[in-house]
């Protein structure tokens, strides 16, 4: 898979790129884990998930953060990383004018972040959110949560303790025009300890019938007038 360095807002960024074959391709954005806790673009769970998508014939990107690998610039606690997300689907974008739709998947910091890039780009038609952590970040911007997508996360995960999961699950649930689907992977800690397997499986088994046309809300009867 071809290395690649783009412009970013505070310099150049390093990332692993995928075209599809297909101009009108879907485009899939990756975002690795916390960059001060060894999160980079390589974590096995982010490259599984770049696979993932570029297999099913997605244009696919994924990339590391400010200040990780090659990546120029130092960590933002969230406002940098967001705004080298936006850049990173921008410089794809740009590369593939007759894309229409995009997908964000984000793992543990990642799964913040691609979730406040799903609110500012309407393009964005769904989303993998791997072991949020509402205990930590605010989420509180998916006020409402324009699109459909999965949240997964361990029953034994510490660090995002279900119970908060579970509230931000709760909270998704009762906005019309989406469906939230949620999964929980039994006995799965925050990085997934031999459970990735299990955790691609349902991942798969989601994207798979997202592009069968499942898993989205049944649109609105038209009243009759």
């Amino acid at each position: 898979m071809p290395e690649v360095i783009f412009n970013g807002p505070a310099g150049r960024l390093e990332g692993r790129y995928q075209p599809s074959k297909e101009k009108s391709a879907p485009i899939a954005i990756i975002l690795h884990p916390h960059p001060q806790f060894g999160g980079t673009m390589n974590n096995q769970i982010v490259y599984q998930l770049f696979y993932m998508f570029q297999k099913r014939g997605f244009t696919t990107l994924r990339f590391n953060f400010r200040g990780i690998g090659r990546s120029q610039g130092e960590f933002d606690h969230g406002a940098g990383e967001l705004s080298d997300a936006a850049s990173a689907l921008d410089w794809v974008q740009s590369l593939h004018p007759d894309s229409k739709s995009c997908w964000v998947a984000g793992y543990s910091f990642g799964a913040w972040i691609g979730m406040q890039l799903l609110m500012r780009r309407p393009e964005i038609e769904g989303f993998m959110s791997i072991a949020p952590q509402p205990n930590i970040y605010d989420f509180s911007f998916l006020a409402p949560c324009p699109s459909s997508g999965l949240i997964i996360h361990g029953d034994g995960d510490k660090v995002a303790p279900e119970k908060d999961v579970q509230g931000l699950v709760d909270k998704l649930k009762t906005q019309k025009g989406i469906l939230i689907t949620h999964k929980t992977v039994t006995g799965a800690n925050h990085f997934f300890n031999g459970q990735v397997e299990t955790l691609m499986g349902e991942c798969e088994d989601y994207l798979d019938r997202r592009l069968e046309g499942e898993l989205v809300p049944e649109p609105a009867a038209k009243r009759i007038r």
